[in-house]
């Protein structure tokens, strides 16, 4: 058995580990990894669209803020990613709409407000719907708004899972979302919004 496959075993041992134990929202974040930087603090290099109107980069941070018709915009990685850990640090207050995605087809994890439920979603997984088994628990006690938020989110196999500033929120497992894909933060249309992220990093599992 190769490095990855070993990996990837022991996440989703934890993974089922933590499920038995209904652990969701009381689970330690993992020890740090080696992660990589997937933005370099200076501009949108290895992102597309490389020049965006709603995206701009300040004193080392990744800003997203819709323009006045709220147009919205998608920015992703030009690298796909499969088994992957993503960490940032997100910023925001308001009634904002965003979210970190993932995989093919496209798995999110909402920050903000949903803007088809009209309330805060932030953490929860959104397929085209919010799945219950999706949902995050513990959010408010946790998130700090107008405040920087460290966001942790897994994808290993079918099994994804979420972190908010350390302490495990929500976990999902869909066999569906299989296929690598970019790694993707949104503006949502038609909400006038900005969202902030730093120390955006990611390691393929």
């Amino acid at each position: 058995m190769n490095h990855r496959s070993i990996r990837r075993a022991l996440g989703l041992a934890v993974a089922f580990l933590l499920a038995a134990a209904g652990g969701r929202g009381v689970c330690e974040q993992p020890a740090a990894l080696a992660l990589e930087p997937i933005f370099n603090g200076r501009d949108l290099a290895g992102w597309q669209p490389t020049e965006s109107p709603m995206w701009r980069v300040e004193d080392g941070v990744l800003i997203g803020e819709n323009d006045a018709a709220l147009t919205g915009s998608m920015l992703r990685t030009e690298a796909e990613y499969g088994d992957v850990v993503v960490e940032a640090d997100v910023r925001f207050e308001g009634e904002i709409d965003s979210g970190i995605m993932l995989r093919k087809p496209e798995i999110q994890v909402q920050i903000g407000i949903s803007s088809s439920l009209k309330r805060d979603m932030t953490c929860c997984f959104y397929t085209g719907r919010y799945p219950e088994t999706g949902l995050a628990e513990g959010v408010n006690e946790r998130l700090r708004p107008g405040e920087w938020n460290h966001f942790r989110v897994e994808a290993v196999g079918d099994t994804f899972t979420v972190w908010l500033n350390g302490k495990q929120v929500a976990a999902y497992t869909d066999p569906k979302y299989a296929a690598p894909g970019p790694i993707g933060l949104q503006v949502h249309p038609n909400r006038a919004m900005k969202v902030e992220f730093r120390n955006v990093r990611a390691r393929r599992l």
